[in-house]
């Protein structure tokens, strides 16, 4: 036997799994009081399912965690929801309403927040190479903040600014060299990197020299992510000294003092049960006794706070559920056969385990299954080998054609990054909540994949 996760035939491991999820007395996974056979045979497979009141929730624990803790220093801290990790109008629409403020990254998603009627000022234009469109759309919406990562975009903006006469307010994004405890494609503050103003060679100085130069750009502080799914706070606590010291330095330099610091987003999620991520109110009374500490330390007053967690809002409570059609055994070493259970999707809908060689936890949906475990790869249908969707799980030997297999911690990145690999039309996305199941995004048909064809 693989010491590897487990797929328990009992109740289910709670913290990878949305707050409604639930096993039967039969054996059935049940989501917001809907059981996975019924989606299935609503929605079809796969299915991309998003327990809304999991995710409402989660933003709604963002928003007061980090309105009490940062309120206790004196200061108001925004929580923006990184809307890279999944975005719908509907989503959108969602977490605004619970109190919390939109990051978008391009122009189709300033366009789905436009949709959702998200506020102007509640959004802030991230990215790290924004269109001179992009930049015209976002400040003729009246965005919040435009969070600017090179030398042409201080341009760019500038120049859209007086075109729209008015002052748009801008953020510098900068690369502190602080290390993330992440893979290195999901790291993001290091220097050899495509992201922001270089802290080691002068380049913040210069942008914070052109940006204050610029009467028709407001510089509000400075910007920094240092990576994603992370799980502790050091990292955070060495990017919020430097950023102090940071808006110290422009203070001295150029005796102006900047309203505001983002720390970025970043934090982790249970995508496997042995998992620990903190809760937002732990991290949100730990960053703020990081940067009043920092702050105290400069000398300076605690600034504005804004952070940007995604994945930690909607990745717990999405879950895919797939139809298993093949189970083969496959002599994987000397002494050990593992199963390999395929399903009805893959990396077109979830393309982490590809990119990362992410780690996914899984359990049979629809009915208990045999005590008996084994080694189990849980694959795709598509024609790659490294088309992964668990890549090591202890599953029920007895798994066969036609059982359900849903995959926990789906909501991150997983639509978002979804393609039509071998020409597979993508899932649908459907929100459950109070025993009621509706469709967010339709799944793509066959006429799909023709519509973009010219004749």
């Amino acid at each position: 036997m693989s010491s590897v996760p487990n797929a328990p035939t009992g109740p289910l491991e709670e913290i990878v799994w949305p707050r409604t999820a639930r096993r039967g007395d039969d054996g059935v996974i049940s989501i917001a009081g809907i059981a996975a056979t019924e989606l299935a045979d609503r929605f079809g497979t796969p299915a991309y399912v998003i327990d809304e009141d999991d995710v409402r929730r989660r933003a709604r624990a963002y928003r007061e965690a980090f309105s009490q803790a940062f309120g206790d220093i004196g200061t108001v801290a925004d929580v923006y929801y990184a809307g890279k990790a999944f975005l719908t109008s509907h989503i959108a629409r969602w977490v605004v309403e619970e109190g919390l403020r939109l990051d978008v990254c391009s122009g189709g998603e300033l366009a789905i927040a436009r949709k959702a009627e998200v506020p102007g000022e509640a959004i802030g234009m991230h990215g790290n190479n924004k269109s001179v469109e992009e930049i015209d759309a976002a400040l003729a919406y009246g965005v919040g903040r435009i969070v600017v990562d090179s030398f042409e975009e201080i341009e760019r903006v500038a120049a859209a600014a007086a075109k729209h006469d008015l002052r748009a307010p801008v953020m510098l994004r900068v690369k502190l060299g602080v290390e993330a405890h992440t893979h290195e494609f999901i790291a993001t503050a290091h220097e050899d990197q495509k992201f922001g103003f270089s802290l080691a060679d002068g380049q913040v100085a210069d942008a914070v020299g052109r940006v204050l130069a610029h009467p028709e750009l407001e510089l509000l502080g400075f910007h920094s992510h240092i990576g994603s799914q992370i799980f502790e706070s050091d990292g955070f606590e060495e990017a919020a000294t430097r950023l102090v010291a940071l808006q110290l330095d422009v203070a001295r330099t150029h005796g102006v003092e900047l309203p505001e610091l983002d720390l970025g987003g970043g934090f982790g999620i249970a995508y496997l049960p042995s998992d620990t991520p903190l809760e937002p109110a732990d991290m949100a009374q730990q960053l703020a006794r990081i940067v009043k500490t920092a702050c105290d330390d400069a000398g300076v007053a605690v600034p504005r706070v804004s952070i940007e967690p995604g994945r930690s809002i909607i990745g717990p409570g999405g879950v895919t559920l797939y139809r298993v059609g093949t189970v083969k055994p496959v002599q994987a070493t000397d002494d050990l056969v593992r199963s390999y259970v395929s399903v009805d999707g893959g990396m077109s809908d979830n393309a982490r385990p590809a990119l990362y060689a992410a780690d996914y936890h899984a359990a049979l949906a629809n009915r208990g299954g045999a005590d008996d475990l084994v080694p189990t790869r849980i694959v795709g249908k598509h024609c790659e080998s490294g088309d992964i969707v668990v890549r090591d799980i202890n599953f029920p030997a007895d798994v066969a054609d036609g059982d359900l297999v849903a995959v926990a911690a789906t909501g991150a990145y997983c639509r978002a990054l979804a393609s039509q690999y071998n020409h597979v039309p993508r899932p649908p996305v459907v929100a459950v909540k109070d025993g009621d199941a509706r469709v967010l995004l339709r799944r793509e048909t066959i006429d799909d994949l023709f519509a973009l064809e010219e004749e």
